[in-house]
């Protein structure tokens, strides 16, 4: 590595908090700002979705292009421009006179928040001590439990003034961690660069973009027919066709986005399948203000703080789950964490527009959420993968609950759009991902019971 600064690790963590914190309170605050974007711009419950729905697909894209930004130009430099970026992207959005230029500005910031915690992540091991990184990492990975306890509560409060609010902040935030990291930072970068799989990132891009589409044009109400269309037939064809293709791609490059020998593994594959199932289900959270609108007649501002049992529960459970699974093993906990989510999203799809089912759906939800999102699935893959390849089997966890999150923000859209009423497609919505969970809570069943997962821990182990 070369380093050009020897900026104390202290003075350099709070500007990468702050950059995480900005772009993971924008996660946190989409939710409660649906229903205004929605009542702003006229559009369907179907064409909403795309809010969420653009902003992942990007940042899922961007991903690898920022790692490889990072390896050429430096560490100081890409995050302090995804940084910049961000702010721009949010600036665009708040002031988008059309739909399609505010989906442009989630455009620009997927892009650029895939940077951000990355790359934070990257300048942590190149600043920090051996014995002081998984500190400093634990402080950067526990923003995003801080995020959704404030997100409700700060969109609640600025959504009283005006969702725009809700992006403008960003931007005198983004200015200064910009300006501060500038001065801060360490100019690092790996001596050999990693090869851009540019061709991957292109197909993988394009054939989520067309299954997406697809997905958020079917109408539930009629759906062969709807399958059969112009509207999502050719869509649902384009990316049959594009996933062979993409899965010769991955075999043939020298740093695939996926390593697809790793998908031997049983337990790898389960691992994967589960976390494309908690993104799924990390949608429908994303959707719930939009409910809460249209079955309890609240207020836009009302209905964000209408998150926080489902919030806190997430809060809870997390820490919750990670000291019970060195004891219990991930089998238990996935399992506990499938049954609370499948109970919770019956509770909330069969009684849509009542508050009890409403605020114990959301506990469920958000226990289950904490069960799946949390420690149980990285235990899992870095059991089974090497040593060398753990930080690639966890990637497979990150790209796995993208494409849910994807998928899941695209089937909520249009399964509410083909409802009679908002609340009744809701409500069918959330019934959907329930049967999504209960798939899910089967599949935990396969994996491995806790003597055998102990032996796998072992395994590389010196003697």
């Amino acid at each position: 590595m070369t380093d050009k600064t020897t900026t104390p690790a202290r003075r350099v963590l709070p500007i990468l908090f702050l950059g995480v914190l900005m772009a993971a309170l924008d996660i946190a605050i989409v939710g409660p700002a649906l229903p205004a974007i929605q009542e702003a711009f006229g559009v369907s419950e179907r064409d909403i979705a795309w809010v969420f729905t653009t902003f992942v697909l990007f940042n899922l894209v961007g991903l690898p292009l920022m790692a490889r930004l990072s390896d050429v130009f430096g560490r100081r430099r890409v995050y302090t421009f995804d940084v910049l970026l961000f702010g721009a992207g949010s600036l665009a959005v708040a002031l988008a006179p059309s739909f399609g230029l505010l989906l442009a500005g989630r455009a620009v910031q997927g892009v650029a928040a895939s940077g951000i915690f990355p790359v934070a992540s990257a300048v942590v091991g190149d600043t920090f001590a051996p014995e002081q990184r998984g500190r400093a990492l634990g402080v950067l990975g526990a923003v995003y439990g801080v995020a959704f306890i404030l997100g409700p509560m700060i969109a609640g409060i600025l959504l009283q003034v005006g969702w725009p609010w809700l992006f403008l902040v960003n931007v005198p935030v983004a200015v200064v961690v910009a300006l501060v990291g500038a001065r801060r930072l360490p100019a690092t970068r790996p001596e050999t660069p990693r090869p851009l799989d540019a061709r991957g990132i292109v197909t993988l891009g394009v054939l989520l973009a067309a299954l997406t589409y697809a997905i958020t044009r079917i109408d539930t109400s009629a759906l062969l027919a709807s399958l059969v269309s112009p509207a999502v037939g050719p869509w649902l064809l384009l990316a049959l066709v594009l996933l062979p293709l993409f899965v010769r791609i991955e075999r043939r490059a020298a740093d695939p986005l996926v390593r697809l020998s790793l998908f031997g593994n049983r337990q790898v594959v389960l691992a994967a399948l589960l976390a494309g199932g908690a993104g799924l289900t990390e949608a429908a959270f994303i959707f719930f203000p939009a409910l809460a609108v249209a079955a309890f007649g609240v207020t836009k501002s009302a209905a964000s703080f209408m998150l926080l049992p489902l919030v806190f529960a997430v809060a809870v459970g997390s820490p919750l789950c990670g000291r019970v699974l060195d004891r219990v093993g991930s089998r238990a906990v996935v399992l506990a964490g499938t049954a609370c989510l499948t109970l919770g999203l019956l509770a909330v799809g069969l009684f849509p527009a009542v508050r009890f089912c409403f605020y114990a759906g959301s506990v469920g939800i958000g226990l289950g959420l904490a069960a799946l999102l949390g420690s149980a699935l990285s235990y899992i893959l870095l059991n089974e993968t090497r040593a060398e390849e753990r930080t690639v089997g966890q990637g497979i966890s990150t790209l796995s609950i993208s494409v849910g999150q994807l998928m899941g923000g695209a089937l909520i859209g249009a399964v509410a759009a083909s409802g009679t009423d908002a609340v009744a497609g809701y409500g069918a919505a959330f019934l959907a991902i329930a049967g999504v969970a209960f798939v899910l809570m089967l599949l935990a069943f396969g994996l491995k019971k806790r003597t055998a997962e102990l032996a796998t821990a072992q395994r590389d182990e010196p003697a």
